[in-house]
């Protein structure tokens, strides 16, 4: 029997380079003011070898949990949606691409003239769904039908110079699972997006441990607890862990120390 497979992806997405669909840039930022309209493009690819694809163009709200995890809504369901403010044009709505065939789309916003709400910043995301199932096969080689559905995040600012701010509120070693802890929140009122570099030095040694960097997305209000790996072994001792939180220019950075023991 066959099964339908949806695939849901923000990139490029293949299965088993048959079919796939990429979108170009995966997230749009705008800034206009209530009542002025604002278009970007987006490109979108099919990737299939095959495949000619039958796609349409929907819209839909999200957010970020505690983890930096995608939540996905309905469209017009969070007070921060722009959802109603997005269109493309009527032919775009619904296309067809043969294999390898690439397409722009223009998305338009538009504030609202008089807001709803007193909010800086607002966000949707833009679908294109696949509506034509395709024949594939699972990892143990049973027959399904595939459909693939991208989404294209969007962001919304009646100004780009609001202040960014990001504050540390915990830093711990967790050795059971070999785990920097680390919470933050975003204090802004627009996106803070940036990396986060964490550097572990033996105090008695000076040895340094390498930790890989970490790249972070945020949305106003966010709360983040991110787990940092320390896959590198460590020798019984004590530590010096310090974390930086990179967001902007170099007057943008948050910092946090921690002294832990590891036995």
């Amino acid at each position: 029997m066959n099964k339908l497979a949806l695939i849901f992806c923000f990139l490029v997405f293949q299965v088993h380079a048959q079919t796939g669909i990429s979108v170009s840039p995966p997230r749009i930022y705008f800034e206009s003011k209530p009542g002025t309209s604002s278009t970007q493009k987006v490109t979108v690819t099919n990737v299939s070898a095959k495949n000619t694809l039958d796609l349409a163009v929907s819209l839909g709200d999200w957010e970020y949990d505690e983890k930096g995890e995608n939540m996905m809504y309905p469209s017009n369901t969070l007070k921060n949606s722009c959802a109603s403010w997005i269109s493309v044009k009527n032919s775009d709505n619904y296309f067809s691409l043969a294999p390898g065939e690439r397409k722009e789309l223009e998305v338009t916003i538009t504030p609202v003239k008089i807001a709803n709400d007193s909010l800086p910043t607002h966000t949707a995301v833009l679908y294109v769904s696949q509506m034509n199932p395709v024949d594939d096969y699972d990892s143990k080689g049973a027959n399904i039908k595939v459909s693939i559905r991208s989404g294209i995040k969007i962001f919304h600012t009646l100004s780009n110079s609001l202040t960014k701010k990001i504050e540390i509120e915990d830093l711990k070693f967790d050795q059971s699972t070999n785990n920097l802890n680390l919470k933050f929140k975003n204090q802004s009122q627009i996106w803070v997006d940036g990396k986060i570099s964490t550097e572990i030095i033996n105090i008695k040694t000076g040895k340094k441990v390498v930790v890989n960097d970490i790249v972070f997305y945020t949305l106003p209000g966010n709360l983040r607890k991110l787990s940092i790996p320390v896959t590198e072994a460590l020798e019984k001792g004590s530590y010096n862990a310090s974390v930086i939180i990179d967001y902007g220019d170099s007057s943008q950075l948050e910092m946090a120390e921690l002294n832990f023991n590891y036995e």
